[in-house]
């Protein structure tokens, strides 16, 4: 007779807590825990070497990654534009004309914006460009699953590449930027 789910599994012999082996400590006589906090250290280090590594921007300079993110920050502005006068509807499908047209435009002015503040090296706009090209490549893997050509797969393994290569040089630019302290107040 076949016996049910629940029965096979209170069948089964169960490991007690007490009995689980711990787990090996990373040199002889330490302690699990000691381990640990010696990992943490170690990785401390490598963070504050990291750190010191780091020199800070020198007044008006601005890192190469930083200024290729606002060129091209300002030259997709001007290709929605010219993509919007051309006609091209950038929502697809049966979209209002108008509609359309006041979306390039607020799409186009945040990247206006955004290159502007990555040309003046402002940490907040860098942020802004990182989490626009972090949308862009969320956006282009999802597209990538439904591609239906061998143009359009080509066509979003470019923006991946571009938008992902420009993502991880702007991580480090950032770190160079470093924002600015806020103010006390005096109470």
């Amino acid at each position: 007779m076949a016996q049910s789910r629940k029965r096979r599994k209170k069948a089964r012999p169960r490991v007690a807590e007490a009995q689980r082996p711990a787990p090996a400590p990373a040199e002889p006589g330490q302690a699990p825990a000691e381990a640990e906090a010696r990992g943490y250290a170690r990785s401390r280090a490598k963070d504050e070497a990291a750190r010191a590594a780091l020199k800070p921007l020198a007044p008006g300079e601005r890192p190469t990654a930083v200024t290729v993110g606002a060129i091209a920050a300002v030259v997709l502005a001007a290709a929605n534009v010219v993509a919007m006068i051309a006609g091209w509807n950038s929502l697809g499908g049966d979209t209002d004309e108008g509609r359309a047209a006041a979306f390039t435009i607020l799409w186009s002015v945040i990247l206006l914006v955004v290159a502007s503040g990555m040309w003046r090296s402002r940490y907040w706009a860098v942020l802004g460009m990182q989490t626009l090209l972090g949308i862009t490549l969320v956006l282009a893997t999802l597209s990538l699953l439904t591609a239906n050509s061998v143009g359009s797969v080509v066509i979003l393994v470019v923006i991946l590449a571009a938008t992902g290569t420009l993502f991880w040089f702007l991580v480090k630019a950032m770190a160079r930027i470093q924002m600015p302290e806020r103010p006390t107040r005096a109470r």
